[in-house]
């Protein structure tokens, strides 16, 4: 058997393990922030399986996917953490609707 993909392999196997333990993170985590940020770890440990899993299919194309799922899990991030922060995720806020209605 080839040394490299039995390496890819042990780092596939590696990866499926540190997945296991930020899952155990995101649902442990004291605060809100700590679990986003797990969810995001976790996210981006998927996108490097991925990126694994297609080199040991021989599927080239599944490193698109992986991009693709980097760009929504980092554009998720971001509007879980403004939601969170600023209670809504566009339009005006209340205090600027609360400004416009006195003036």
């Amino acid at each position: 058997m080839d040394y490299s993909l039995m390496m890819l392999a042990a780092a596939t196997a590696g990866l499926l393990v540190a997945l296991l333990i930020t899952l155990v993170r995101a649902i442990a985590g004291p605060s809100l922030y700590d679990r986003v940020l797990a969810v995001n770890s976790f996210g981006t440990k998927i996108v490097l399986l991925i990126a694994a899993m297609g080199f040991l299919a021989g599927r080239p194309d599944f490193l698109d996917i992986a991009l693709l799922y980097a760009l929504v899990n980092f554009i998720g991030t971001l509007a879980v953490l403004k939601f969170f922060r600023y209670r809504n995720l566009g339009g005006a806020s209340s205090i600027e609707r609360k400004a416009e209605t006195q003036r």
